[in-house]
């Protein structure tokens, strides 16, 4: 086994270890994590959760549905928690931090004008839709706070984005059981598809931009 997936099995091994532990309290804390910009997978969080519902190991009302929909509202309002931080860094950090420390995660100010140019027109399904999808989920409120998106407006869509994506995780972690690490294989593909959708969203937005010679109007 090589350094990469030594390392990525100990991470994987460190989440089962927490959830074990702290069972809903933490869910709560690793999609929090996960929402403030640090990759955590929910691929893992959530299902790795509902097969602990369905081992007996995380039980509060004793009914496997109700216990695994209570993982999923815990992964919801960490999700919420972790994005209204990640909010509040753009908000406040905004054009500065990009020029800082943008070059670390490969962000300058074009990339800023891009999104501000996005959220000023489709704010509302940026931050609902991309809660419902792989890697650009755990990524939009860092863009959303810094196109200054109305905050309570964010708080509920990123809400109601996040609770089919936590429910779905869970659920198939309930009814998969011992063979809830399937779901993370099932999602690899889609991850992929993902990632070069958004790279040509984009490049799209890019030529546009170039070709109209002007910015988007307040």
């Amino acid at each position: 086994m090589g350094f990469i997936e030594g390392l990525i099995a100990w991470g994987v091994e460190l989440i089962m270890g927490i959830l074990g532990f702290l069972g809903l309290p933490g869910v709560f804390a690793l999609m929090t994590i996960e929402s403030m910009c640090i990759p955590i997978p929910s691929e893992i969080v959530l299902p790795f959760a509902g097969a602990l519902v369905y081992q007996g190991r995380i039980v509060l009302f004793g009914d496997p549905i109700l216990d695994m929909l209570m993982v999923a509202l815990a992964g919801t309002f960490g999700c919420t928690a972790g994005s209204v931080i990640a909010y509040f860094v753009g908000l406040k950090g905004g054009r500065p931090l990009v020029k800082r420390y943008g070059r670390y995660i490969r962000m300058n100010e074009k990339h800023l004008d891009l999104a501000e140019c996005w959220f000023r027109k489709y704010g509302d399904w940026a931050v609902f839709g991309s809660r419902l999808l792989p890697v650009v989920r755990t990524f939009i409120s860092l863009p959303a706070g810094m196109a200054c998106m109305p905050f309570r407006r964010f708080v509920v869509l990123s809400t109601l984005g996040s609770f089919p994506w936590c429910l779905v995780l869970s659920y198939l972690g309930l009814v998969l059981g011992e063979n809830w690490q399937t779901i993370e294989d099932l999602y690899r593909p889609l991850e992929i598809v993902v990632v070069l959708g958004a790279l040509a969203l984009v490049l799209y937005y890019v030529i546009r931009k170039r070709q109209e010679k002007k910015y988007c109007a307040p």
